[in-house]
């Protein structure tokens, strides 16, 4: 017997995207994962038959994949990608060069001379598609077209396949009969994902789950007061009904689609967001589902904090966290599984900057660790340590998409005499959950409760425009004046707006540069609702719901020149014309369990040097700063420049600028270290000139491996300020 069974569960999610209403997809998240992630994810499991897992895939997801296979769906990115440069109209135009380079810069950008030439060109952040697309001849725009798609195949197709390795070696000039050969292997691969994942669950080597089907936040929909449970002064909405229908079927229709597609009921679900309640036991079980799976958190505040995690993360009571457990509820019952959060987020935030070979090797440290810490137990079971994340979102931070990293993870588990990697229902087959949890805190895997989607003005005010336009459904279905069908297709929409996703981007936790199109999609879904009944939608439903609190950009830009002497004190004026950095400690789609050391970030010129401001979480930097070995801040512009600094213990902190890897000529930095950390470096130790652009991160180090990125994606983009920069902007 082995002393810990490793059960990763990969969750593949999107949210339902297309207005089928309308007959339009603004979005392509599906299509472009599916060719990446969804499909190279399971090539990856093949390639280590012994190797055991789970897939979570969720309905809505699996629904808009199929519809490009089998009804040759398409989404505005696809439609705009397929037309000849000299057919695209100037809204077309404008989308591609505002759509085209949405991906990580870092990693699917510039590792591309022809898509770093034409992503350089295009000035995001500088010039307005409207301006830019002068710039852009026939031939950049088709190249464009290529790789703005090219660049989701995932490493594993360019392996197999010799003609797309061929075609991405050719770099440039393409031709529009080359472009629709690429889209037209985009489809191909496309239709294999669902086959191979049946053809890897009937082989036994994954087990394959679900979720609700449209990914809704079930206790929102059962009971929107047990938001309370982990916020007691949250503000809700107006409108308290619960939906408790709406949650069965929800999983209904998940379980249906689910049997229907892979031949065979799912024994197991990952509830929307890890998000739980007693209330919604009986719902899962009377489907049949056997087992559910959150985070370690809802065990914690379940017990009463006698599973939780000191100040420096270690566990009190570990043997409690790594084994399943039962909840019953009204005579149903499931079994239930905890992630641990910590290890989970190693692999989604921190392993992408580690060497490969050194981030399995700490993985594996760390699994070990867990095996030691459970000892005890080995005897009558062994550990089940649940790795649980996003499968497709963490791979476009990863060097070769996160490939090496998982060969060399599945290989060395696989060959390890005390890990056994398994299916979760494997497990619990073999360890069923002979412990039982009096009661089960309502909350979801984002700190224990959901105030990613409920309390804040903007959740609020969705949630009540979706219970009026609930009213006004069932109002009409009781009614029986309108054809069965309509009445289907608005219920529909309804489920439609019901989903998680919508809510994410409400509010100030998350915000993305698709904030206003989320926006739209969801009050869409509902207006969809009284469009398909013959009736007019509310004037309401008309007003975007965000209300526009949110930076456009990562970052502010500089107003003014600044005068910064170089001492770590915090002194308000000298800082007062920088641009600014607020780290959030998220990314997009993803959220991590803590905050990084990094609150916010500063930046601006006093025209002979560049100057950078780093204030620290939760402390003065000197404090905060002292367990970092190291910081670096890499320019991306000018290229090859790179600042290492060290002894960030000192007040004064030893400084060197690096050019090609080489000591730059007349360096002349200066950095401290006290309240906060500044930075200044000589603008010609840089080769800089006015106009020039500047674009560069911060790495914070700890034995050479990266513990912390700010900005977490993207960089700090901004230009080198003519000498009267400050005249032109008061006149402004």
């Amino acid at each position: 017997m082995h002393d810990v069974c490793l059960a990763i569960l990969w969750h593949q999610h999107q949210p339902y995207y297309p207005d089928d209403v309308a007959g339009r997809n603004p979005m392509p998240w599906v299509r472009l994962h599916g060719v990446k992630d969804y499909w190279g994810m399971a090539k990856l499991l093949e390639e280590a038959p012994e190797f055991r897992a789970t897939i979570n895939l969720v309905p809505s997801l699996l629904q808009q994949l199929l519809a490009y296979v089998d009804h040759d769906a398409e989404d505005a990115h696809l439609r705009v990608s397929r037309l000849p440069p000299d057919a695209l109209s100037r809204e077309d135009l404008y989308y591609l060069l505002d759509n085209a380079f949405m991906v990580h810069p870092d990693r699917m950008i510039r590792p591309y001379p022809r898509y770093h030439e034409l992503y350089r060109k295009r000035g995001l952040g500088i010039d307005s598609a409207e301006r830019a697309h002068k710039r852009f001849s026939k031939r950049d725009l088709l190249d464009l077209q290529v790789w703005t798609n090219l660049v989701w195949f995932h490493p594993v197709a360019f392996e197999q396949d010799k003609d797309l390795a061929a075609f991405r070696d050719k770099g440039k000039h393409y031709d529009q009969d080359e472009k629709l050969w690429l889209l037209a292997r985009q489809r191909e691969i496309l239709a294999e994902v669902v086959p191979l994942h049946r053809r890897l669950q009937d082989r036994g080597q994954i087990e394959l789950t679900t979720t609700p089907y449209y990914h809704p936040i079930l206790p929102l929909l059962w009971d929107k007061r047990l938001a309370r449970r982990a916020m007691p002064d949250v503000a809700l909405p107006n409108h308290l009904d619960g939906y408790r229908a709406d949650a069965e079927r929800h999983v209904a229709l998940a379980v249906e689609h689910h049997r229907k597609l892979f031949g065979r009921d799912a024994r197991g679900m990952w509830p929307s967001e890890g998000s739980v309640c007693e209330g919604i036991i009986p719902v899962v079980a009377a489907a049949g589902i056997e087992w559910l799976a959150t985070d370690e958190e809802i065990l914690s505040s379940s017990t009463d904090g006698w599973v939780s995690r000191d100040g420096h993360g270690y566990l009190r009571n570990p043997e409690m966290l790594y084994r399943p457990w039962r909840v019953e509820e009204q005579g149903k019952s499931v079994q239930i599984i905890f992630r641990d959060h910590a290890m989970s987020d190693q692999i989604g935030f921190h392993y992408q900057g580690y060497d490969p070979r050194h981030a399995v090797d700490d993985f594996l440290a760390k699994v070990e660790a867990v095996g030691r810490s459970t000892g005890a137990n080995a005897a009558s079971r062994p550990t089940l340590l649940s790795i649980i994340l996003d499968g497709e979102n963490c791979w476009e931070y990863y060097a070769n998409a996160g490939v090496d990293f998982l060969r060399a993870l599945y290989g060395r588990v696989v060959d390890h005499p005390n890990i056994e990697p398994v299916c979760v229902s494997q497990y619990l087959d073999a360890y069923p959950a002979t412990d039982r949890l009096n009661h089960l805190f309502p909350g979801s895997w984002i700190g224990h409760n959901f105030g990613i989607w409920i309390g804040h003005p903007e959740c609020n005010r969705a949630w009540d425009l979706l219970h009026e336009t609930r009213e006004f459904l069932f109002d009409q279905i009781e009614r029986k004046t309108k054809p069965a069908a309509a009445l289907d297709r608005a219920r529909t929409e309804l489920d439609i707006a019901e989903g998680s996703d919508w809510f994410w981007w409400f509010g100030d936790d998350h915000s993305s540069a698709q904030d206003a199109l989320f926006d739209q999609l969801f009050r869409t879904h509902l207006q969809n609702v009284y469009r398909l009944l013959d009736e007019d939608p509310p004037a309401e439903l008309a007003r975007p719901i965000s209300q526009g609190h949110r930076m456009g950009r990562l970052h502010t830009q500089p107003t003014g020149l600044l005068d910064v002497k170089v001492n770590g004190r915090r002194t308000y004026f000298k800082w007062i014309n920088a641009g600014h950095l607020v780290c959030q400690g998220a990314r997009g789609t993803m959220s991590q369990a803590s905050a990084g050391l990094i609150s916010d970030l500063y930046f601006g010129f006093d025209l002979p040097r560049l100057a950078v401001r780093l204030d620290a979480r939760g402390g003065p930097a000197i404090e905060r700063l002292a367990a970092v070995d190291a910081i670096r801040l890499v320019f991306l512009e000018p290229e090859g420049f790179e600042t290492r600094l060290s002894r960030l213990d000192r007040k004064a902190v030893p400084a060197q600028l690096f050019h090609d890897d080489a000591p730059a000529a007349h360096a002349g930095v200066k950095a401290a270290v006290d309240a906060i950390f500044e930075l200044t470096i000589p603008l010609r130790s840089l080769k800089l000139k006015t106009g020039d652009p500047v674009h560069f991160y911060v790495e914070l180090l700890d034995k050479d491996q990266l513990i912390e990125r700010v900005p977490a994606e993207g960089a700090i983009e901004t230009t080198v300020p003519s000498p009267d920069y400050e005249l032109i902007m008061w006149q402004a």
